[in-house]
């Protein structure tokens, strides 16, 4: 089963260096990385700044669809009018339909802000000691949600590429 976490940090640029971390333990066999997004957001921009990790493994082939969506509902939604809006709206839907609920998008949301930084990872097989031993010294705030195989496989399949 894959799970979706994001890690949400006190500064822009925390997210970078533990995103290196969980890919050195990716190759000590400690954790499962099918892909990850940082998301820079220094004091005094309008807006985040986002970078994929763009592995060629599990949702990654997805095209980047999964993390547009994902992403745009939680950062750019704001932003744009009522018809995009509810585009995004029947986009959440489909989201919530995979696990990634509204409160979840919300929570994100409310606490990724100017002056912080969050990695999103799609992630399983994780050996939770090491990975806690590794990043015993960082500061973080975690929200969570699982994807299931079945779930992770439909949203595969719907985000695939042609």
């Amino acid at each position: 089963m894959a799970t979706l976490t994001v890690w949400k940090f006190d500064d822009p640029g925390t997210a970078s260096t533990v995103r290196a971390r969980v890919l050195d333990l990716e190759r000590e066999h400690a954790i499962e990385v099918h892909d990850a997004v940082v998301v820079t957001w220094p004091v005094g921009t309008k807006k985040p700044t986002t970078e994929q990790l763009r592995s060629d493994r599990g949702l990654a082939t997805a095209g980047g669809a999964l993390w547009g969506l994902l992403l745009g509902a939680i950062f750019f939604m704001p932003w744009f009018g009522l018809a995009f809006g509810a585009t995004m709206g029947a986009a959440g839907g489909a989201l919530h339909d995979f696990g990634i609920d509204d409160h979840f998008i919300a929570t994100v949301r409310d606490r990724v802000t100017p002056g912080t930084s969050a990695l999103f990872l799609l992630s399983s097989d994780a050996d939770r000691g090491r990975v806690a031993d590794a990043l015993a010294d960082i500061h973080a705030e975690l929200i969570a949600t699982n994807l299931t195989g079945t779930d992770e496989a439909a949203l595969a399949e719907i985000f695939r590429e042609d």
